[in-house]
């Protein structure tokens, strides 16, 4: 519990110190996703994420990203996994449109360590991202990528508020932090920081929703300007297992639909 503590207070003074700047610019925005978990076998499975994110006032595009991973299950406790996300940015300012699209290319690899507390599971996810910008000016599309490191730490709860056979309600509450790397890295290393609040529902063995509230704080390039958002993120869960075709195979106990964190 010592290391817990830690890692909030840890957050927090990330937090307080980038909320003492100044240039603070509140958005609104809705995202909505679909994700697919195919499970192949009792270690791996296939993880695949359609996002469109929208500002509200005024509603104006902001993205749409395509995620596919690969995932490994290394015991009851710990999960690895590595993949692939592909996002189509219009614009990180409803006022300012373009007449075209910035793509960003990026890399992932992350372990998930999950611990059963009782009534509360904690899980705590490393992950680092490889990212390739596509370079841009405000009239289009120049040649060439900028690439930089990102690194993050997520801390979240999940409590199960009932369950009955293959339907289940669930609380979650997370933090994340991430930190930028890399040489084009000059006055953000601080990225941002997302506190999330969400209840899931899970309807049967295969589908579930989720429906919360993520606040993002996050430091742009110039060191002094920032977005603050206010989200309400939407999502559809959608878990696939192909079956086995041996005679001899047996049905086994299905797990509640687990739920991944917001990217």
């Amino acid at each position: 519990m010592k290391t817990i503590r830690f890692l909030f207070l840890l957050l927090g003074c990330f937090v307080s110190r980038a909320q003492t700047e100044k240039n603070v610019d509140h958005q609104s925005l809705l995202w909505t996703r679909y994700c697919n978990h195919l499970t192949l076998n009792n270690r791996w499975s296939l993880h695949s994420e359609f996002d469109n994110r929208i500002f509200i006032n005024p509603v104006e595009q902001n993205l749409y990203e395509v995620r596919v991973q690969g995932r490994y299950k290394i015991n009851e406790q710990l999960e690895a996994g590595a993949g692939f996300a592909y996002f189509s940015v219009a614009t990180q300012d409803p006022e300012i449109t373009y007449d075209f699209n910035v793509p960003e290319y990026r890399g992932q690899q992350d372990i998930i360590w999950k611990q059963d507390l009782g009534k509360v599971i904690l899980g705590q996810r490393f992950q680092i991202e490889e990212r390739f910008f596509h370079n841009a000016n405000k009239d289009g599309l120049l040649s060439g990528t900028t690439f930089f490191w990102r690194f993050r730490y997520r801390i979240q709860a999940e409590y199960f508020c009932w369950k009955k056979e293959n339907q289940f309600l669930k609380a979650i509450l997370s933090d994340e932090i991430m930190i930028n790397a890399g040489e084009k890295i000059v006055k953000n290393t601080f990225d941002q920081n997302r506190i999330y609040a969400a209840l899931h529902y899970g309807i049967n063995k295969n589908i579930a929703f989720e429906l919360g509230y993520l606040n993002s704080f996050q430091q742009r390039a110039s060191g002094v300007d920032y977005f603050n958002r206010d989200i309400i993120r939407f999502t559809l869960f959608h878990k696939i297992k192909i079956k086995k075709t041996q005679k001899s195979d047996k049905p086994t106990n299905e797990k509640v639909l687990e739920n991944p964190a917001p990217k």
